[in-house]
């Protein structure tokens, strides 16, 4: 049984190698001096004009969220429509109510003024 997980722990010892020998190769053979122009803050070619921690409104985040939600949706939506004839009632039943979930709560967020914007 545990010889079936060999292929995916060799794939994964593999891959934290190569990235930690690629960050010690960046790390020995990368430039080491930084100057005031380096090291100054980047943003769309000029200098910052507010903090980078300041607070942003809620609705950002549920904007967010919703996207999230909807590029989800799409996710599962695609491969379901694919194989939609050989799946039968009861797949269809349970994706229909996977998107009356995510239609409610779309309906929940529109009567809260998520996405509101003044």
């Amino acid at each position: 049984m545990l010889e079936n997980y060999l292929p995916i722990l060799m794939f994964m010892l593999i891959g934290i190698a190569m990235g930690a020998i690629t960050s010690l190769i960046g790390f020995l053979f990368g430039s080491h001096r930084p100057d005031p122009e380096k090291n100054s803050p980047y943003e769309c070619g000029f200098e910052a004009f507010e903090d980078a921690r300041m607070k942003f409104d809620v609705r950002y985040y549920l904007v967010a969220i919703l996207f999230i939600i909807f590029d989800l949706e799409i996710a599962f939506l695609f491969p379901w429509a694919v194989v939609f004839k050989d799946l039968g009632l009861f797949s269809f039943v349970a994706m229909m109510i996977f998107l009356a979930i995510l239609v409610i709560g779309f309906i929940y967020e529109w009567k809260k003024g998520a996405l509101e914007w003044e």
